[in-house]
């Protein structure tokens, strides 16, 4: 049985997932968090293909905190971006709030030369 939260969220997740649609020059950057790691990939809804992954695995660096972790997530999905010459980009929050470790992702790919 599905908890009243989780109805909720799953409404959220829906309502943005319906305004948001990635294609090949322009694709979809969806983000999960888990409580120890974050994941970003870019998406291409239109072929259905996943184009470019980065995720908090990949570093390594285990004194670190959740929101650097985040921001290297960030800098790597906006390098893998730019090895494929794309330069704008949706951001899809993946029904979580824009605050935190959300936010360090977004911030980082912006400042890396992406436009979200």
């Amino acid at each position: 049985m599905i908890t009243v939260n989780r109805d909720k969220n799953l409404r959220k997740k829906i309502k943005i997932r319906a305004k948001t649609l990635g294609s090949s020059e322009r694709p979809r950057i969806n983000v999960f968090r888990s409580n120890n790691h974050i994941y970003a990939q870019a998406i291409d809804d239109k072929n259905g293909v996943t184009l470019a992954t980065a995720s908090s695995l990949t570093s390594r660096k285990e004194k670190d905190n959740k929101v650097n972790k985040s921001t290297s997530v960030g800098k790597l999905m906006a390098e893998a971006l730019k090895k494929l010459k794309i330069e704008k980009a949706v951001f899809d929050r993946n029904g979580y709030i824009y605050h935190g470790r959300i936010k360090a992702v977004a911030e980082s790919i912006r400042e890396s030369g992406i436009n979200i």
